[in-house]
């Protein structure tokens, strides 16, 4: 492998940092496959741009010929990670993380190879449901207490008086043993992973292994470019989203987040982005290239211009969509914040209501504020129901 392939792995796509960057050299440059991690929970259904920034590296490696082990994190996500999070995470059912699981190696494989050769996809029930309790015991006779709690989240919760869980404490060590039972030369992770991976390498060294190196990628900001893109927040992009849902989301994010998301979230080499953005033209303008840019890679061009020509129809002429759900009911009438829940326009009664009473919701132009509105048969089939700025459904009644 030349050295310049090597520069530009290590380098561009994202990357923040490095550690054990000699080493990960050394194996680039043996001709040894490497096996490359990367773990994500299933906490909810959709994979987002944000872990595209790493499966985009991914893809590097496997055009490079190493492998990708996808972990599925069924078991981890029994705790929940506790990076970021200001209170203990509710418990998942098995259910929960079964149906959001099943989707992720689809949506993986927009980005991935998928030959046995290049791609692995792994759960970590494999092992941890076989560790009898001692066993685990011993892993954590590996470490001290002190060092995990050296941990900032649980050093802010403490002194601000919240509770950390005892199985809270147990994440780093699971997600630092899964390094060392997939034999992981390398890891992709973003710096909010760092604590975790570290212990990574911690285990791989107490079990004899070559530590792994952590290639620690930059943390695309969500579509409220403030904080980090996350599903707990509902601030992502889904990569399984429609273009014209992919396209409309992109519109929706703060001009100072757009070069940003040209670097991370595109295909396009940095001298182009370095043109776009120096362009003297309208910002709306420059976020429609890069919204463009972003339905295309998932949905290919035709896909995407159709997106752009959706958006320009509804946001500019301010005209009714030309793909909109068709929603039948077949009962005389029904409450509206009922069918928004039914219908996933809203997460839940409490997330339905809230979109109505700030004025989120519109039925044939007319906003709707009455949280038990009510939708019948005589005066709302055939009429187009507006909700938020994304979707569009039309009602008819049977």
């Amino acid at each position: 492998m030349s050295s310049e392939k090597i520069r530009k792995l290590l380098s561009e796509g994202g990357v923040a940092e490095i550690i054990g960057r000699k080493e990960l050299e050394k194996k680039l440059t043996s001709g040894k496959k490497l096996i490359v991690k990367f773990g994500a929970d299933p906490t909810r259904p959709d994979l987002h741009l944000g872990h595209a920034v790493a499966l985009r590296k991914m893809r590097e490696f496997q055009d490079l010929g190493h492998k990708v082990m996808f972990l599925i994190g069924d078991a981890t996500s029994k705790i929940g990670d506790p990076t970021g999070q200001d209170k203990t995470r509710p418990v998942m059912t098995d259910a929960e993380i079964k149906n959001n699981a099943k989707t992720y190696v689809k949506q993986a494989s927009k980005i991935l190879k998928t030959e046995k050769s290049l791609l692995e996809i792994k759960y970590n029930s494999e092992w941890f449901s076989k560790m009898s309790f001692y066993e685990f015991l011993m892993l954590m006779t590996m470490t001290t207490a002190a060092r995990i709690l050296e941990r900032d989240m649980f050093q802010k919760r403490m002194k601000s008086g919240r509770d950390v869980g005892l199985h809270e404490l147990v994440y780093p060590i699971m997600q630092g043993y899964d390094s060392a039972e997939l034999c992981a030369d390398v890891v992709l992770l973003g710096n909010d992973q760092k604590f975790n991976e570290l212990f990574g390498r911690h285990y791989q060294q107490k079990f004899g292994q070559d530590p792994q190196a952590l290639i620690i990628l930059k943390i695309l900001v969500g579509t409220d470019g403030k904080e980090k893109m996350s599903k707990s927040l509902d601030n992502y992009i889904g990569i399984a989203e429609s273009a014209v849902q992919m396209y409309g989301k992109t519109m929706s994010i703060p001009d100072s987040a757009m070069k940003e998301y040209f670097e991370l979230a595109t295909d396009l080499e940095k001298n182009e982005i370095d043109k776009i953005m120096a362009e003297k033209s309208n910002p709306r303008d420059t976020k429609m290239k890069l919204a463009f840019e972003i339905a295309k890679k998932y949905h290919g061009e035709r896909a995407a211009q159709k997106a752009q020509k959706e958006f320009i129809t509804v946001f500019q002429e301010r005209k009714s969509p030309n793909a909109i759900d068709v929603i039948e009911i077949f009962r005389p009438k029904t409450k509206l914040i009922d069918l928004m829940v039914y219908f996933g326009y809203a997460k839940s009664l409490s997330d339905a209501r809230r979109k109505i009473e700030q004025g989120g919701v519109k039925i044939d132009g007319d906003r709707i504020t009455d949280f038990n509105y009510e939708l019948n048969k005589k005066n709302h089939s055939g009429k187009d129901i507006k909700i938020g700025k994304l979707h569009f459904c039309r009602l008819v009644f049977k």
